[in-house]
Order: structure tokens, then C-alpha cells, then sequence
């Protein structure tokens, strides 16, 4: 099982290496985990996790090896597969209230309910809602989720009238994973990457420079010596191209967070924020309605944005082949003359550094596809995940991609 448990962990994308591992053993042999399991849980996690964003996979992995080895184990994935019923909590939801009025003098045995909890974890091997006895929904069973006991330990699930008195099977660390969908915070920890400092301006020196300070004051016998330098300001000049409308409506609450990321985001040069319908063509609309009218001639931003802007383009490369390659694609606006596909080539022929962010997390469906297949040959594409978003920024800054997409 131990030996187990160290390949499963490299299974699951966890560089746990060699040294660690013996790191590992030598601190069991010297009795760090104080022979309980829980204890064990902390020790390897802190000798063999390097990022909290690995919590989350270390904890699947724990449980899968050592799964009803305590009394606080984290149920298998079938239990929670039988119990995940979020509808079934919407439609308790309105009771809740009158519900806890009466069952605030109940008395439950703690003890006893933990274990016929062990026991039924044992035994179960089926899914069951209603009923009293197994773990299931909506029944009077103490073990479950969305019933009517009081007191028992729920598993799964939603929490509704709160009177469990133990949660089994919910992953704490879910939020830390690098490919959950950003949220704002994390739109705005990844946009700082995206800086290049210059202090070649001509502004005066205002910033003290604490290198050159603490150099000049030893030479100077100890004396203080203050050193003054110019401020760095960051020299990225950022343009976010945004799809808006039809396939991407699902992810309006995302757009939106990412768009007031960049507005208060006050480190860069310059930002500008356009946007566009499936693809890009001659036109770029100045706000996420598309409005016929509203818009700036996509020529007008090649001659008055220069190359040495860094473009973000967000969008889910869902379209028909026409609307990529035929001269009359667009069906909302003019083409210019020329399909979408060469305006991206236009694109990608002006901007040194270009990024697609795709917030879809799985491949499209044809004729989709064809499309999404050409655009990720053109442009370095990335899931909009807390990872893909910082191996963005690396590769407008430094121009290496990460085609893990």
C-alpha cells in the first residue's frame, strides 16, 4: 500500500521525487506521525506537496490509498457519484426554516451514529435514496445528504438544514487547483506577471534605490548615504480582444470579470479592450454588444497600435468553416474584402506576441472543430484556467509557448 501510494501520486501529476520520498521514510522511522494516520495525512503532505494548488490531487490520491483507514476518511468516488443530487437541495431549500423550528431540543449520540457510519461505508455497494438505513438522499437515514434525520453526518451533497454534525466527501482545497476557471482575484495575480519595467524616462529620481544605498553607505564608513533612482514603470502596452454574443453568452459573468480585471489593473503603459463576433474581420466593436455603427476599422488599430503591443484574444473559436474562410463569413458586419482567416493572419503578421485564451474546457464539436483546429495552428491557444492564464504570460513575454492546450 505505502509503495502504492508513491506511484499514484506521480499518476496524478505530482513530481514527487526520489529524495523526497526517502525524506519520507526516514521521518516514519523516526516516529513523526505519531502512528496515526491523520498525522501521517499533514507529514507527507508537507515533505511531498510543493504548491497548494496540489492539495487538491494529493487528497484524491490519500483517499484512494488509505480510504477507511480512519474515521475521517473522504468517501469513494461511486458514494459520491450516488449522492451528488444538487437539485434535490433546491427543492428543501424553502422548508429550511420551519423545518429547524422543531428540531432544535433533539438529542443525537454522537458516538453511535459514527459508528454504524464505519459500518455501512463497509457494506454499501449500490446507491439508495429514500429509506432509512443506507447512505443515501432524501430518506431518514443518518448518513447522506437532503433527508429529514437529524444530527447525522452528511456526505456530499449541498449543505441545507445544517444540523450534521460531521461533513464527509467534500474536497477542501478544489478552489486552489491551477485548472479550475479564474475568478477575478485570480485574473488580477495573473495579469501582474505581464510586466516588463523600463526606467529610462525622463522623470525625476524619486524611488530610493536600497541596493545602491546599502553600497554607498559601507564605503562611505558607515555614514548613511542615501542613493535616489528613477522609478520603473512597467512598459507593457496590452490589447484585449474579446468574442462576444451567440456560443460565448455562457461565459458572460467570466468576460466580465476579466474585463474589470484589466480596467483595474493601473500598471501598464497603455490598455485597450475591442471586441468581436466569432471571429475577427474589418470591423472591431468598441463594447461587448456588437452594435453595428460602434466600432473602429480593425486597419485603423494596425496603423495607430503598434507592433509592440501584447494581444490577448478571448474566445471559444466556435464557428462554421464560412465564417472563417469565405469572403462574405460575417454575417453581422462587413469583411473588407477579405474572410477572417486572413484577417487573423493580418494579425498575427502586425503583433509580435498574440495569445488566444479559450474559455471552452473541451474540443468543439463539428463542424466547430475544423475551425478551432485552424486558429490553434495560427495562435499559441490556452484554457482560460489559472494555469493556462499564466503560461499565457509567458509566452507574451517571453515568446516560448506551452502547447498544452
Amino acid at each position: 500500500m505505502f509503495t502504492d501510494f508513491f506511484y499514484r501520486l506521480r499518476e496524478a501529476g505530482l513530481k514527487v521525487s526520489l529524495g523526497e520520498w526517502l525524506t519520507l521514510q526516514e521521518a516514519l522511522s523516526r516516529g513523526l506521525h505519531n502512528s496515526s494516520l491523520t498525522d501521517f495525512y499533514y507529514l507527507s503532505r508537507m515533505i511531498l506537496v510543493k504548491s497548494e494548488t496540489e492539495y487538491d490531487k494529493f487528497d484524491m490520491v490519500f483517499e484512494a490509498c488509505f480510504k477507511g483507514k480512519t474515521w475521517d476518511p473522504e468517501v469513494g468516488a461511486n458514494m459520491l457519484k450516488w449522492l451528488d443530487k444538487p437539485e434535490i437541495t433546491d427543492m428543501i431549500a424553502q422548508d429550511e426554516k420551519q423545518w429547524l423550528n422543531q428540531i432544535e431540543d433533539i438529542q443525537v449520540d454522537k458516538d453511535d451514529v459514527e459508528e454504524k457510519f464505519k459500518q455501512r461505508l463497509r457494506d454499501q455497494d449500490s446507491e439508495h435514496n429514500g429509506g432509512s438505513f443506507w447512505i443515501g438522499t432524501m430518506g431518514k437515514s443518518s448518513f447522506g445528504n437532503s433527508g429529514g434525520n437529524v444530527g447525522g453526518v452528511r456526505v456530499g451533497g449541498r449543505t441545507g438544514f445544517q444540523s450534521a454534525f460531521a461533513v464527509i466527501g467534500a474536497q477542501k482545497y478544489r478552489d486552489f487547483r491551477e485548472d479550475r476557471i479564474v475568478d477575478n482575484r485570480q485574473f488580477m495575480q495573473a495579469l501582474r506577471k505581464l510586466r516588463q519595467f523600463s526606467s529610462k524616462l525622463d522623470i525625476p529620481k524619486t524611488e530610493l534605490d536600497i541596493d545602491s544605498t546599502v553600497s554607498e553607505t559601507c564605503n562611505n564608513g558607515g555614514c548613511l548615504k542615501i542613493v535616489m533612482d528613477k522609478p520603473r514603470k512597467n512598459s507593457v502596452k496590452l490589447l484585449l480582444l474579446m468574442d462576444s454574443g451567440g456560443t460565448m453568452i455562457p461565459y458572460s459573468s467570466l468576460m466580465n470579470e476579466l474585463f474589470q480585471s484589466v480596467n483595474k489593473s493601473n500598471h501598464y503603459k497603455d490598455v485597450k479592450v475591442y471586441y468581436f463576433h466569432n471571429c475577427i474581420y474589418s470591423k472591431l466593436y468598441n463594447t461587448p454588444e456588437c452594435e453595428n455603427g460602434d466600432w473602429i476599422d480593425t486597419e485603423w488599430m494596425f496603423r495607430n497600435l503598434d507592433s509592440d503591443y501584447k494581444v490577448i484574444i478571448v474566445g471559444d473559436a466556435a464557428m462554421a468553416p464560412e465564417e472563417l474562410y469565405a469572403d462574405n463569413g460575417n454575417y453581422r458586419g462587413p469583411n473588407g474584402g477579405l474572410p477572417g482567416w486572413e484577417w487573423l493572419k493580418l494579425m498575427k503578421l502586425h503583433y509580435k506576441r498574440i495569445v488566444w485564451m479559450n474559455p471552452k474546457m473541451a474540443v468543439g464539436r463539428a463542424p466547430w472543430r475544423e475551425a478551432e483546429t485552424a486558429i490553434k495552428a495560427l495562435f499559441p491557444m490556452y484554457r482560460l484556467t489559472v494555469k493556462g492564464l499564466n503560461d499565457a504570460m509567458v509566452t507574451l513575454l517571453t515568446g516560448r509557448e506551452n502547447t498544452e492546450y
